[in-house]
């Protein structure tokens, strides 16, 4: 807020409701030396300009053999369920880009991570997608440094030490898979009343991957091989998704310190619903589950 009137219309203004047509004219501006932050309202109409983002400003780097880029490009687009937007404002679409040489996909879980994320991203010399979990738009608080600051880039973040399963996320369900770990240590949740109190006490590592292209590979081996077992949750389909990529290579990596197979939770191989959201999304006691599973297996 206040942009226009502190920068000037020359430099903040509206473009029409037209995703090729504002990636491309943000494409344009990056290749002409200019810093270009364009916004895609929401990220489920980010595929308009799939062939653009793609395409262009992820590729013209690369063959142009390095004397053209479009790294000073930042997309920024809300992202995942909010409760009701259904199948055209809740999807997640960052596995979209997962395969996609020459960008950067960057989630941020709170107020401070997205200004010192959003920094890097700008000032980075790559394209980067930057999709904010929209949920967490008026339910994420936090006093934000008013000062300039930088958090880097695909590095991982350990948020909760542990030693029995490494927990990974990004965005918004890292606050539902700690809610999860929450209601696994405590004896009085009807819903896990049934879990071995054993169990209560397991050590969960809680992992924010924050980038996850190119995603921090090495973080969440080491924390793998460590604990032995792993379980993945992200809002988006389970199949083809950011989940798949990462139990590919940790398998590969760390199979011999596996002591269950990598557990995935996500979103459901359906469109997104148009009603009770809140059965798609992967919540605490599916989460939960899939954690008492990796522990007894």
């Amino acid at each position: 807020m206040g942009l226009e009137a502190e920068y000037s219309r020359e430099r903040v203004f509206n473009t029409p409701l037209c995703e090729q047509g504002l990636v491309g004219f943000g494409i344009g501006m990056a290749a002409m030396g200019h810093t270009a932050i364009a916004e895609v309202q929401f990220a489920d109409y980010i595929l308009p300009a799939y062939d653009q983002i793609v395409n262009e400003a992820a590729k013209y780097n690369y063959r142009s053999g390095g004397q053209h880029s479009a790294g000073k490009l930042t997309i920024r687009a809300p992202c995942m369920g909010v409760g009701h937007g259904a199948l055209y404002h809740s999807q997640s679409v960052e596995q979209l880009f997962m395969g996609v040489p020459g960008l950067k996909v960057v989630i941020p879980r709170s107020p401070i991570q997205a200004k010192g994320l959003l920094l890097s991203s700008i000032r980075d010399p790559d394209p980067v997608i930057f999709l904010e979990p929209k949920i967490l738009y008026r339910s994420s608080v936090e006093h934000c440094p008013v000062d300039d600051f930088t958090l880097p880039l695909s590095s991982a973040e350990i948020l909760t030490p542990g030693k029995d399963l490494t927990l990974i996320s990004y965005g918004a369900p890292l606050y539902t898979c700690a809610q999860a770990i929450e209601m696994l240590r405590n004896p009085s949740s009807t819903i896990s009343a049934h879990i071995s109190p054993h169990l209560r006490t397991a050590s969960i590592e809680l992992i924010d991957l924050r980038t996850i292209l190119p995603w921090d590979r090495e973080t969440v081996v080491e924390s793998v091989r460590k604990t032995g077992r792993c379980v993945i949750v992200h809002e988006a389909p389970v199949t083809a998704g950011v989940g798949a990529e990462i139990s590919a290579h940790v398998q590969k990596e760390a199979f011999l310190n596996l002591e269950a197979p990598v557990e995935r939770v996500g979103g459901w191989d359906t469109p997104f619903p148009h009603v009770h959201e809140s059965f798609y999304k992967p919540g605490p006691t599916r989460i939960l589950d899939a954690l008492v599973r990796t522990l007894t297996y």
